[in-house]
């Protein structure tokens, strides 16, 4: 494959052109590139990592049933079929003891597949390679111009650190909410944003799951998650104050934080390992409206950043990706723009909704702060009255299971 890793043309002094330009090597981007480039039409993908930092950037893992349809309507699902672990199970872990929900068994019935977004990445861009499709790796979009016409200008900077400009006719922002696409954005283009005023250290152990549902522990010391990714890594999430350096725990002081929060005294021992990989999540949220403008359309963490709380964010990519890829060869090959004139109206409907169940998990797992920084005691009241009918109602429970797992 090491030949197809960069198509360089930097002895090309003349501008680059493809009919459409794709920002971002992430799930939204390479979706995108796959459907594209099987319509025939002529795109490429600038990412701005190398193919090494591509293949170990772990992020979130749950795909939701929509996700794996889309994926294997189109083909792409042999990886995640042969190596993906259905989930269906989910446990609340507070002070009145611990409860669970089978939500395969509620609303539709459907559930997660445990699939790491590397590995899916990583099917993604062999099947686009494999098919000749063009990737430029260590290639940095800067911005892009003359968005407002029939043909914009990526400018951005090859790995050798050279100036390159491409021409397309549409340019696909999927390069995440501080690329490129973002700050080419119009003045006075509305970015919906709000910061719930909470930080996550999230942490990346390499140590078996400790139980087999993903776990939300609610205590007054602050949340903690536990996620399983494979059967030697697990994620989890410990609440930190706003502006706690990744470093600033030792692995003893996590160790005792989880134990503590997720009542290991009480429900099992956690198995530890070391962390290979921690950063601190601010949750913070955003939405752009519109998704397009011009002749640049967003897709991915590029239209949206929901926060963690309820893994929205790869599943809201791929349904986005598969949206435009439709709209883009509609337009690009039959001449018809109804459904690109139409793209940004369905997707944000989709996003709108998904934005407005992780706000809801992030209610229900944390206490919001006071104007003292210290969690409200009426919000906890509130906490508390949503987490008994969680508990006890199976109309709260088949609500939760058709917005936990859908879109």
């Amino acid at each position: 494959m090491t030949d197809r890793q960069n198509f360089s043309e930097t002895d090309n002094p003349a501008d680059r052109t493809a009919q459409v330009v794709i920002l971002g090597a992430g799930p939204a981007g390479l979706l995108l590139g796959n459907l594209l480039h099987r319509a025939g039409i002529d795109c490429v993908v600038l990412e701005r990592a190398d193919l090494a930092h591509l293949h170990a950037r772990a992020r979130a893992g749950f795909l939701a049933e929509n996700t794996v349809r889309i994926l294997e309507r189109h083909g792409l699902a042999e990886g995640l079929r042969s190596h993906g672990r259905p989930h269906a199970t989910c446990e609340f872990r507070t002070d009145d003891g611990r409860f669970r929900l089978d939500y395969a068994q509620l609303a539709r019935g459907e559930r997660h597949t445990v699939y790491p977004q590397q590995n899916l990445v990583a099917d993604l861009l062999t099947a686009y390679l494999d098919a000749g499709g063009r990737v430029h790796f260590g290639t940095e979009a800067l911005r892009v111009l003359d968005t407002d016409s029939e043909r914009p200008i990526v400018e951005a900077r090859g790995p050798d650190g050279r100036s390159v400009r491409w021409r397309a006719r549409y340019v696909a922002g999927c390069d995440g909410g501080l690329g490129a696409a973002r700050r080419s954005l119009p003045p006075g283009t509305v970015v919906h944003h709000h910061d719930h005023g909470l930080s996550w250290l999230s942490l990346l152990v390499e140590a078996p799951p400790s139980l087999d549902a993903v776990g939300y522990a609610v205590h007054e010391r602050g949340f903690a998650g536990h996620m399983a990714r494979t059967a030697r890594i697990t994620r989890y999430y410990l609440q930190c104050e706003r502006g706690t350096p990744p470093d600033a725990w030792d692995e003893d002081r996590i160790w005792h934080e989880l134990n503590v929060r997720m009542r290991a005294a009480e429900h099992g021992p956690l198995h530890r390992g070391s962390v290979v990989q921690r950063t601190v999540v601010d949750l913070e949220c955003d939405v752009v409206e519109s998704l397009r403008h011009g002749a640049l359309l967003l897709a991915g963490d590029a239209a949206s950043m929901p926060t963690p709380s309820a893994a929205k964010g790869a599943n809201l990519a791929v349904l986005e990706a598969e949206i435009l890829a439709a709209a883009l060869v509609d337009d690009l090959a039959h001449g018809d723009g109804r459904a690109l004139a139409d793209y940004s109206r369905r997707c944000l409907e989709h996003i709108w909704r998904a934005q407005e169940f992780s706000h809801w998990m992030v209610r229900l797992l944390h206490a919001a702060p006071g104007p003292d920084g210290a969690p409200s005691s009426y919000d906890a009241g509130l906490r508390r009255t949503r987490l008994e009918a969680l508990r006890t109602s199976r109309v709260q429970q088949d609500w939760f299971a058709e917005n936990y797992v859908g879109l």
